[in-house]
Order: C-alpha cells, then structure tokens, then sequence
C-alpha cells in the first residue's frame, strides 16, 4: 500500500465544475475504479456487509488518489432477473423476465420505500476532509427495463404493445425516484449520478422520439429532485447522444455528464461543442488509456487540463470508469497529472 497524496478532499471544487465553473484546483472525477487501484491506495478491502465500513473503505481509497467525491449506493434495492452464467459479455436479450401483462402482474417488484437510508446519517464521520458521496443507482431506468424484458423483446413490444412498454417504464422510473429522493435528503450525499446507458457507438438505442416519451421524462423528474434539494446531478450514459444532447441540457437539466468514446465524440470536441452549457466530465477513453503508453496519457490529460483551464466546466477522469485491465501505472499517470 503507498501513500499517492495528501490532497484533502474537498468537495467544493466539483460544485464549481458543475456549475461551470473554474475550481480551485485541477479536479478529478471518476464513477469507480477497480479492486487492483483499491488495494494499491487503501490496503485489502474489509470482509464486511456494513455499508458504512465499506464506505469508509472507498472513501479512503478515492481520498488517496485525489477525489472530492466518493461514488456508492444507498441501499441493496435491486430489480431480480433471471440466473446468468458468468460469461465475458452477455446478449441484451439475456435476463427476459416480462413478455406479457400477466407477466408484469406476477412480478416481484422491489419496494424502494422498504429499504434502510438511516446509514446515510452517520456517512459524513467516515468521509476524509470535505468529501460527499455521489449516490448512484442499481442499474439505471433504460438498462433494468432491457434487463427485465430484453432489447429484441422491447423493440417488438413497442410495436405490439406501447400501453404495455409505458407501464413498465413507469414502474421501474417510480421505483427509482422513490429511492433517490428518501437518499437526497442526506447532507452527506453532495451528488445525484443517474447511470443509464442509452446508445451503441451510431444511434440512441431506442429512437430519439421514443426516448423522449419513455425514458427522459422520468430522468427529468430525477434531476429535479436532486435540484430540488440543492444537489447537482450527473448523467452517466455510454455511447452515441449527439441527437438528445439538447434534451440533456435543456429538457433535463443535467448539470454533468460523463461517458465519452473517441469513435462517437472525443471529449476534446465535447469539451468545445458543450463545454460551456454542461460540465465535461472525464473522457479519456478507456481504449485510449488501454493501448496507449504512460507519456502518450500524460500529454492528453495536461491537454484537457489547460484545454478547461480559463473555462472551468471540466474534471479529469477516464471516458467510463477504471476496468481490471488498464494497468495501475497507467490510471495513475492519468491521474498524477491534475495532482502535480
């Protein structure tokens, strides 16, 4: 275990990234690393279901490589699914759980109400220095509807039965604002992160039109229980938005967002083309940070970070989250960067 920086948290700096700001230093921002960053700045995880020693855990661990956030859930809801087989990567067509409304009758939808937040109280005693929690979801609405029902399945269903399909999405969406709001309330959670992905590397997975109508209505409402409660909220969403970024910025409100790929828009471009309507939040392509060597990471990131420098609106961080294969050296060379 080393010691990467004595930075104390200070959770400020993303407010001012988020409001499009310039913080007062280089700020970072990531949705999660992995178990190998983990143990390498906060020595081996503890054995433990208490969610508030495993948060002190995170916390540690985000602290030590220079976050002002920490990312983690509220509580164990989830949206049961079918038995997987631990495979690499899985079909969209994997968990089908809904074919029909006796299907949707029958099943056991969890209770977000049901659940114990009360943890969330005692959050702040753990948190290092200024940090806040950025609270995300158990999968977000488009991804557990795909989940429950499969992406063929939906594609049909919105043809054959869309009464059927706004039932589902109205389900799902209730159930997951009932548990941001009784998790907002909380003065250690600073962030609201809706992560839901919405596209493949050419088009939005559903049609512009029919996302409109299913999916960002209930994002809508998310976002303004976050902004009703004076707290930010972040869009986490992989793959192609150029279409819906106007729905984004000015129909949900979204104060951040995060996701970028270089084969759909490299966050340099993001950065000029939105920079200054919604906080650019990470973007250094994971494939980028997987093929590429430390000096080749290093003068991208500084190239973000003078990029953002007079504008502010941006944070440092990967275009996704640290998977198991990019090497520790690597995620640190981004890193090392904005904490120079």
């Amino acid at each position: 275990m080393k010691e990467r920086t004595k930075r104390e948290p200070d959770f400020s700096n993303l407010l001012k990234v988020l409001s499009h700001q310039k913080p007062d230093r280089p700020t970072l921002f990531e949705y999660f690393m992995n178990s190998n960053v983990y143990e390498a700045v906060a020595g081996p995880a503890p054995e433990t279901d208490d969610p508030l020693e495993n948060l002190a855990y995170l916390a540690k661990a985000y602290a030590a490589c220079g976050y002002d956030h920490v990312n983690s859930l509220a509580c164990g809801l989830y949206f049961p699914i079918g038995e997987t087989t631990a495979k690499s990567t899985l079909s969209l067509n994997e968990h089908v759980c809904i074919k029909s409304r006796e299907d949707f009758a029958a099943f056991p939808w969890p209770d977000a109400k049901a659940y114990d937040y009360t943890w969330l109280e005692k959050a702040g005693s753990v948190l290092p220095g200024k940090m806040k929690i950025m609270l995300s979801s158990p999968e977000g609405l488009l991804e557990n509807v795909i989940r429950m029902i499969g992406y063929d399945n939906l594609c049909l269903m919105l043809y054959d039965d869309p009464e059927l399909v706004q039932m589902i999405f109205d389900k799902v969406g209730q159930i997951l604002l009932d548990y941001y709001e009784r998790a907002v309330v909380y003065d250690s959670v600073g962030m609201l992160m809706m992560n839901d992905d919405w596209g493949f590397n050419t088009q939005t997975m559903l049609s512009p039109a029919d996302m409109r109508r299913y999916v960002f209505p209930w994002h809508k409402k998310m976002v303004e229980c976050a902004h009703s409660h004076g707290k930010p909220a972040v869009l986490h969403s992989c793959g192609y938005m150029v279409d819906i970024m106007d729905d984004i910025i000015y129909d949900m409100k979204y104060d951040g967002r995060h996701s970028y790929e270089d084969n759909i828009v490299p966050v340099e471009e993001a950065y000029r083309r939105w920079g200054d309507k919604i906080a650019i939040l990470g973007g250094l392509d994971v494939d980028f940070l997987i093929r590429s060597d430390v000096k080749e990471i290093q003068e991208r990131a500084r190239y973000m970070l003078e990029l953002s420098k007079e504008k502010g609106g941006y944070a440092l961080g990967s275009g996704n989250s640290i998977p198991e294969y990019i090497p520790n050296e690597k995620y640190f060379a981004m890193i090392d960067t904005a904490l120079q």
